[in-house]
């Protein structure tokens, strides 16, 4: 026992293997993979070699030199001389002796040193060097065996000539101690792999254990600053405990505030109930009042007609004042009278003959002097007529160079004075918009802009026009007496700078020439449309209505403007379309069961505008020079024509 436990003492001082407390070594606790290397490898090195004298000779001699080359200590096993026992071999005889087989030679007797190390005490499972160390004792009792039957061997190479016919079974032999030994190096490898990972696993403990001690110290000072956090809480505590009885005390103070709060809200609540009912009232009061002012407001441009006649005279311009000194053959009675002046001389020339006075009333008459700002003073009552619900047409006529486009949309560069009607009317429009909200009407808006140039519908929003496109008047259907153009580009508007860039667009695009009579003539009918649809929620009140307001093409007479070729079909079909339109009024004042509408594209797109249910006024422009006498004598007779006309009571468009 003494010598075992120093023998222990050598080992675990030899051994690196770490020493793990009841961990028991059997196949369970080798790991499969380290096994199944294992096993691999000992397949491969104990494959049955052939059983020829050569592959006998050779192996034989590698366990010889496996032995001679092992330490001495642990050769004890070399110098036993083995004896001989009565065992019988199992072979063949051999075919040329014919001798019965030769009893073989096995050892009687082993050194009480290898069999101590094979019997030794089974060690415990966790003292793994010991067991190295008993595995390594017994690899060397293997060897000395193994050089036991190499000596054998040696024996029976002499004897051959006499044994041959026992050579087959100490072939069978050696081949069997040979696998014995694969047999031991592969447990010998597996111990190695085992070894390796419990050498990997013990260090995983180390670094796990290292963690432990990582996380320990972090819970320390997590624990510390915890508990520096419970004392900043305790007195953070003892601070809320007093700010809540200083709260507390408020409370009292605020509840005592809210009481008396409270009373008099129920008081302001009943004021503010007052407030309502009386501002329902005063809104039923304003909406009566609007609808009263509407319906005054109806009668008194009924009263003043429903198709009304402006004349106007423009100033002289231009190499017209050096001319004409002053205008001698217009005179003005009052705001409502014009009287034109012709002194006809005698057929020889010697006599002159008293002046010829030709005296016209209109609704007003505005001198050279009258301003922009003056004449829309007259116009915005019926501008109001069309927010209330009512069509509107609003034209002006007059030949060609008497100031019909300044007096509708102004110079070509417009500032707040020489604004035009139709800017103005869209001002005044929005403006007004803008108050009736506050009475709960909302409105919307769509603008569009054509030309009637020789009986064709042009688009003055559309800079380029495709080809092909046809524009067509039709009814929007069978039951209703709206009007629209197919293909025309409807633009929604909400603001008075998106209809002057409407405005813009179309100015560019309007056809003018120039003729004998006026450099810059207009060559068709312009006609600007703003539909407007204005809803009362409140009230479910609903109003429609159409704003025409047209800048007719001037009219001339052939001989003096001169014109031929494109020039002259463009005269001829504006001569044609103003008379179709005086035609339509004179039909629509007779009361006529048939009004030729359709006779032109200007009266057919208009005749909502021009019929008994909508108000109408038309400008005439009047040229203040007497070369243009015939022209401007032709144009009051037409509108005193028109002026005589009575087109009934308009209706306003609301449901």
């Amino acid at each position: 026992m003494a010598g075992r436990s120093d023998d222990d003492k050598t080992v675990k001082a030899n051994s690196n293997l770490p020493m793990l407390k009841k961990r028991i070594l059997s196949d369970e606790n080798i790991p499969q993979s380290a096994v199944k290397r294992l096993r691999d490898n000992g397949a491969a090195s104990t494959r049955p070699k052939l059983a020829t004298d050569i592959a006998a000779k050779r192996s034989f001699e590698n366990i010889r030199l496996k032995i001679s080359s092992s330490p001495p200590a642990k050769r004890s096993l070399e110098n036993v001389r083995p004896k001989v026992t009565s065992a019988t071999v199992v072979g063949v005889p051999t075919k040329a002796t014919g001798r019965k087989p030769v009893p073989a030679v096995v050892p009687a007797t082993v050194s009480k040193t290898a069999l101590s190390v094979v019997v030794s005490k089974k060690r415990p499972g966790w003292d793994l060097k010991g067991q190295v160390a008993d595995m390594q004792e017994k690899v060397s009792v293997y060897k000395g065996k193994m050089h036991y039957l190499t000596e054998l061997n040696r024996s029976l190479q002499e004897e051959l000539e006499l044994v041959k016919s026992h050579l087959k079974n100490s072939k069978a032999e050696a081949f069997n101690a040979h696998q014995q030994i694969s047999a031991k190096d592969l447990e010998v490898k597996t111990l190695l792999a085992v070894q390796q990972d419990l050498n990997t696993e013990l260090q995983k403990s180390k670094t796990e254990l290292l963690n432990v001690k990582l996380d320990r110290d972090n819970f320390f000072n997590v624990c510390n600053t915890q508990k520096e956090d419970l004392d900043g809480l305790r007195a953070t505590k003892q601070n809320l405990s007093n700010l809540l009885e200083l709260k507390e005390g408020q409370i009292q103070v605020t509840e005592a505030n809210l009481s008396q709060a409270m009373h008099e809200l129920e008081q302001l609540r009943i004021q503010v109930a007052d407030l309502k009912a009386e501002t329902a009232r005063q809104a039923d009061e304003l909406c009566a009042q609007e609808m009263q002012r509407r319906k005054l407001h109806n009668i008194i441009q009924e009263l003043k007609g429903n198709i009304r006649v402006f004349c106007r005279v423009r100033p002289l311009i231009g190499v017209e004042k050096e001319k004409y000194e002053q205008i001698e053959h217009i005179s003005f009675q009052d705001d409502r009278s014009i009287i034109l002046y012709k002194v006809e001389e005698s057929h020889t020339g010697r006599e002159r003959k008293e002046a010829v006075k030709y005296h016209f009333d209109f609704d007003c008459v505005f001198q050279p002097t009258a301003t922009q700002e003056i004449i829309f003073e007259e116009l915005s009552l019926l501008v109001q007529s069309a927010l209330d619900g009512y069509h509107v047409c609003i034209f002006a006529y007059g030949q060609t160079g008497s100031g019909k486009t300044y007096t509708m949309e102004g110079p070509d560069i417009v500032t707040l004075d020489t604004m035009g009607m139709i800017p103005r009317a869209v001002g005044q429009i929005f403006k007004r918009v803008d108050e009736l909200k506050n009475k709960g009407w909302k409105y919307s808006f769509t603008a569009s802009f054509i030309e009637i140039y020789n009986e064709t519908i042009r688009d003055l929003l559309v800079s380029k026009p495709e080809k092909n496109v046809e524009y067509e008047i039709k009814r929007v259907s069978q039951t209703s007496e709206e009007l629209y153009v197919t293909n025309l580009k409807y633009k929604t508007v909400t603001s008075e700078e998106e209809v002057h860039r409407l405005l813009q667009i179309a100015r560019t695009n309007r056809s003018v020439a120039k003729t004998a009579i006026n450099d810059r003539s207009s060559r068709s009918h312009s006609v600007f449309q703003l539909k407007i649809v204005g809803r009362h929620e409140d009230r479910d009140l609903n109003a429609s209505s159409v704003l025409s307001l047209v800048d007719l093409a001037g009219s001339e007479r052939l001989d003096k403007s001169l014109s031929t070729g494109e020039r002259l079909r463009e005269a001829q079909a504006i001569n044609t379309s103003l008379s179709t339109l005086g035609l339509v009024i004179t039909s629509i004042s007779n009361k006529e069961s048939h009004i030729p509408f359709r006779n032109s594209k200007l009266t057919y797109l208009l005749q909502n505008s021009l019929g008994g249910n909508s108000k109408t006024l038309m400008f005439v422009n009047i040229s203040p020079c007497e070369e243009n006498f015939s022209e401007s004598l032709n144009s009051l007779r037409f509108a005193s024509k028109v002026n005589e006309c009575v087109i009934g009571t308009a209706h306003a468009n609301r449901r």
